[in-house]
């Protein structure tokens, strides 16, 4: 079953609020307080449930646990998730150095890296060279990378991990690329995103208005 982007973003977001309100020591939510800590409606948070086959109780709400557990499943957090980075630049180690993926059990096992100099495969999170990506993919059975490369290589590098069995891929390089239908790839572009939000901060100072819709 494909979904909407937007709903699997709002599920990630529920998720979010429901560790946040677990932490506060609550057992049942109700679709009011999710609304709230995500910034929609009521009615939003149980449509999107409702795809997913997930009911409340109107006078009991959701299970916190209950809700967590069936969240996790739909996005695939029940079990840990491999994922491998090409490119271990700036971006590319700076992700690798990153902990907070471990947590949502998301653990990144590998880099590659065309570079002889930045090969080091001895590190907590080793870096191979770019030629042994297909053999480590197989092996390994990844299905999840971050290309981080610049843009030249980007197209290139891509065809190499979807050959060797990639089905999602989350790019840092600043173009659109070219997959098989079989491949997810999920853009993050940081220059257009700071752009925007610099334009944002400038017409708020300009009117005097908060919350542009953007």
């Amino acid at each position: 079953m494909v979904m909407n982007k937007n709903c699997i973003i709002r599920l990630s977001r529920y998720k979010n609020a429901l560790y946040r309100l677990q932490a506060l020591g609550f057992v049942k939510v109700f679709s009011d307080n999710l609304a709230d800590s995500v910034g929609v409606t009521a009615s939003q948070v149980r449509k999107d449930f409702s795809i997913f086959g997930i009911s409340g109780n109107k006078k009991g709400g959701y299970q916190i646990d209950a809700l967590l557990e069936k969240i996790n499943s739909i996005l695939g957090k029940d079990q840990p998730q491999k994922v491998i980075v090409i490119g271990a630049g700036h971006i590319g180690s700076a992700l690798m150095r990153y902990r907070g993926f471990e947590k949502e059990g998301i653990r990144i096992i590998a880099g590659f890296d065309i570079d002889p100099a930045k090969i080091n495969r001895s590190a907590p999170v080793p870096v191979f060279p770019l030629e042994e990506t297909k053999a480590f993919i197989k092996t390994n059975n990844i299905r999840i990378a971050i290309l981080a490369v610049p843009d030249i290589a980007a197209q290139q590098a891509l065809d190499l991990i979807c050959a060797a069995g990639i089905k999602g891929v989350l790019n840092f390089a600043p173009l659109r690329l070219h997959a098989p239908d079989t491949v997810t790839i999920n853009y993050v572009n940081l220059e257009i995103e700071l752009e925007n939000l610099i334009y944002f901060v400038s017409v708020e100072e300009k009117t005097g208005k908060g919350q542009v819709e953007k």
